[in-house]
């Protein structure tokens, strides 16, 4: 089972929220909540690695993460604005491996919560 810490107040901000529950689920691996929250035509930028373009290649890298397993989640902040949001934490897997995240994510506009693109930052600690 996945530790969620989370060390930010989300307060009264349904997209903090969101994107609280969306770190979550990726922590747990949850892809059907994932995969239901972006847009048709998601580009996912992984710096240094790859981009993933469109919903069906978005389900297919989330279901292939899917066996690394995480042991904890920490949220250290969520900052939304506008359209836009990021979220920076750590994950730590079950085989010990530590990894520093920041996320930065934009709706598909500013009242939807569907997700248009995010771009990633991943170190290993």
């Amino acid at each position: 089972m996945t530790k969620i810490t989370i060390k930010t107040d989300c307060g009264h901000s349904p997209k903090k929220e969101f994107l609280k529950d969306f770190n979550v689920a990726f922590g747990k691996g949850n892809t059907e909540f994932l995969t239901a929250n972006v847009t048709d035509d998601i580009v996912w930028t992984m710096v240094g690695n790859k981009v993933i373009e469109g919903k069906e290649a978005f389900a297919k890298a989330i279901q292939q993460m899917a066996d690394y397993k995480v042991s904890e989640c920490i949220i250290e902040k969520i900052v939304t604005h506008g359209k836009e949001g990021a979220v920076n934490g750590v994950m730590k897997m079950d085989d010990g491996k530590e990894y520093a995240f920041s996320d930065f994510y934009e709706f598909k506009n500013t009242k939807s919560t569907d997700l248009k693109t995010i771009t990633s930052y991943l170190i290993q600690i």
